[in-house]
């Protein structure tokens, strides 16, 4: 039987248990005030007895009226409570197998997952492919900003190559041994020997891709002094660096930096910051470039202008010449002119064959001329 039904029954039997008790002290209380027997014979007590049974009766079916009351109602309870814990339960079994199916779905993935990463050619694809969206995210472009597979002069061909200022160049390989790593990861915590076994033989392939990696003359001169290695997990990298910390030291003493997808980005971000400074300063060479050739054609540019300054200045004076004395000569000239057209007419005198005076009529007098031949006075001041 359920803790809610013995509950309520426990308390309606101490409940009659205490009223029994409550009348029977009652009675017991009166018997000895009035100091009577109980004899058969007594009626008083015999009624007394009667109207207190008769009470108790009354009180206990009406306690017993609430508590079956009180009983159906908690019976309605644990009906209803039984009903949403039914419910609940198929919710939760429906969920379980949900996530049952989501986990062995999760464990295909990763056998799958596994799987491939077991070859060499698809860790260099999945390696590719998050580089890929390293670069798309530092704002890369293919052909522009780097290049793919490109064969150096030394016949090697690095996975990628990045283009930086005055020719240079660095490049990146993403291939990276990690099976040693998953069979550590599958191997169970318990067994210690077989994950320190794993465990030194995923350092060991790392440190051998390292003295690989700079063995294939990715460093020369038209590079930088380091080739980068990528690892394409952080759980990967963060593994090396909590069991390996000499390998960071060890890996630059190759000349090659350890990248994960992070800092990756990061190194991407300096030589983009790179390439923007040495186009800003390429810029900045041309500007002041500019500038001198500038200055030099203004100076020629001032000199055209003094000249055809110096040439204006010139034709201002012959304008103003022109203008001046030599109009008001001309003037002058046209006003004889003028005035010679507008006055009497003369007759020229007629050659004499001798020395003889010469006369000129005006105004209707004959007025003789000086034998020099010079006009008489009356003409000169006519004219």
């Amino acid at each position: 039987m359920d803790t809610a039904l013995v509950l309520p029954i426990l308390v309606a039997l101490l409940f009659g248990l205490t009223v029994g008790l409550v009348g029977g002290f009652v009675l017991s209380d009166r018997t000895r005030g009035r100091g009577i027997g109980l004899g058969p014979d007594n009626r008083e007590v015999k009624e007394t007895v009667v109207a207190v049974d008769r009470s108790v009766q009354q009180t206990m079916n009406s306690h017993v009226a609430l508590l079956q009351q009180e009983l159906r109602h908690v019976n309605d309870q644990v009906v209803t409570l039984r009903r949403e814990r039914a419910e609940q339960d198929g919710r939760l079994v429906s969920g379980l197998e949900h996530t049952m199916a989501a986990t062995a779905q999760l464990a295909d993935t990763t056998t799958s997952l596994r799987d491939a990463l077991a070859s060499p050619k698809s860790r260099g694809q999945w390696g590719e492919r998050m580089a890929e969206d390293v670069l798309q995210m530092a704002g890369f472009v293919e052909g522009v900003n780097y290049g793919k597979q490109v064969r150096l002069p030394g016949g090697t061909i690095p996975d990628y190559t990045f283009h930086l200022p005055r020719g240079h160049s660095v490049h990146m390989d993403v291939k990276f041994p990690i099976d040693n790593y998953l069979r550590w990861l599958e191997s169970t915590s318990g067994a210690v020997d077989e994950r320190e076994t794993f465990e030194k033989a995923f350092r060991k392939d790392v440190r051998a891709r390292v003295k690989e990696l700079a063995g294939r003359d990715y460093v020369d001169p038209s590079t930088v002094d380091y080739v980068l290695l990528f690892i394409p997990n952080e759980s990967v990298y963060g593994f090396l660096h909590e069991h390996d910390p000499n390998l960071i030291d060890f890996a630059l003493g190759q000349k090659v930096v350890l990248c994960s997808p992070t800092s990756l980005f990061a190194v991407l971000a300096v030589i983009r910051q790179s390439v923007d400074n040495f186009m800003l300063e390429q810029r900045s060479d041309s500007i002041l470039d500019s500038l001198v050739g500038l200055r030099d054609q203004w100076q020629r540019f001032l000199d055209s202008a003094s000249k055809i300054g110096r040439g204006l200045a010139a034709a201002q004076n012959g304008f103003d010449e022109l203008t001046g004395p030599r109009a008001r000569q001309f003037e002058k000239r046209l006003d004889q002119l003028e005035g010679m057209r507008d006055g009497p007419s003369i007759e020229p005198p007629s050659p004499a064959p001798s020395a003889a005076p010469l006369s000129v009529t005006i105004d209707g007098r004959e007025v003789p001329s000086s034998t020099t031949g010079a006009p008489p006075a009356e003409l000169r001041q006519v004219q």
